[in-house]
Parts: C-alpha cells; sequence; structure tokens
C-alpha cells in the first residue's frame, strides 16, 4: 500500500468539516502514545515553552535522583533512558533554546554525579554526544542568545 505524501494529506485536511477533523485528530491519538504526547504539547504547552522546560528539567532530575550512581555500569542504561525522552521532548518542541537548555540541564546533572566519566567510555561518549548537540543546536541560534548561553557551554565543555 502506497502511503500519500505529505502536501496530499494537507490538501486532502483542508476539505474536511471541523468534526472530521477532531474525529481524526482523537483516531490519531489512539494509536500511539507518541501522537498523544505530540499532540498535547501542541494544544497545551506550545504557548507556555517555559513551562514545559521546567516540567522537563523536573522529571529529568527525578530520574537522576532515583539513578544508582555507585558505578557508572549502573547508571548506563538510565541515563540512556533519559537521553532518549529529552530527545523525543525536544523534537516535539523544535526550538533551539528548548533543547539547549535541557541539554544542558542533563549535562549539568551527568557531570554533578560522583563518580567519573573518564573510566567508563560509554558514558563519556553519552556526555560527548549531547555537547556536540548543543553546539549545532548553538549555530542556529541569534548571535546574542549565543553569548547568552556561552558561559553555559563552556562550563559543561570542561570535565
Amino acid at each position: 500500500m502506497k502511503i500519500a505524501s505529505v502536501s496530499d494529506v494537507k490538501k486532502e485536511l483542508k476539505h474536511l468539516e471541523k468534526e472530521e477533523l477532531t474525529e481524526l485528530l482523537i483516531n490519531l491519538m489512539k494509536f500511539s502514545k507518541d501522537n498523544k504526547e505530540l499532540l498535547n504539547y501542541l494544544l497545551f504547552e506550545a504557548d507556555f515553552e517555559s513551562n514545559y522546560v521546567d516540567k522537563i528539567k523536573e522529571e529529568i532530575g527525578m530520574y537522576f535522583d532515583q539513578m544508582d550512581s555507585r558505578s557508572w555500569k549502573m547508571a548506563k542504561k538510565p541515563l540512556q533512558k533519559v537521553v532518549r525522552l529529552l530527545k523525543k521532548y525536544i523534537k516535539y518542541s523544535k526550538k533551539a533554546t528548548t533543547e539547549i537548555e535541557l541539554l544542558l540541564y542533563f549535562c549539568t546533572r551527568m557531570k554533578n554525579m560522583k563518580l567519573s566519566m573518564k573510566r567508563n567510555p560509554v558514558v563519556l561518549n553519552i556526555y560527548l554526544r549531547q555537547l556536540n548537540a548543543i553546539d549545532k543546536a548553538m549555530l542556529q541560534l541569534h548571535e546574542d542568545l549565543r553569548i547568552d548561553y556561552q558561559d553555559e557551554v563552556e562550563e559543561a565543555n570542561t570535565f
């Protein structure tokens, strides 16, 4: 079965009535948890981006608080889970400032763990990938905003 292109779907959606669109969205929400989360973001969170970031930071903080930090071997899987969550939330927002703030928060929490990252290359690579993502997001920002984040980024780069 061939799937219609985005432009074809867009044209078809323009012809639907309000009730039909509502029903389609409800069916879409029932199909996938990700669809429901994206629609929730678009309807309730998109206008209040700072609240959205704060909620995510709180959720990530809870993961870090529950994490077993006796060894990096025990912390590796939860860290990977947190990164997957962050990427999903960042994908919903599509804003570079949100991405930078969340990734900086993740890096700060990771640096504050009492273990040395240099002993475990997998965990070090997780950290370095987030730093690379921050650098890419910084390139999308206006020069004035880059300056605002520059100190935090430099601090994250020293570990």
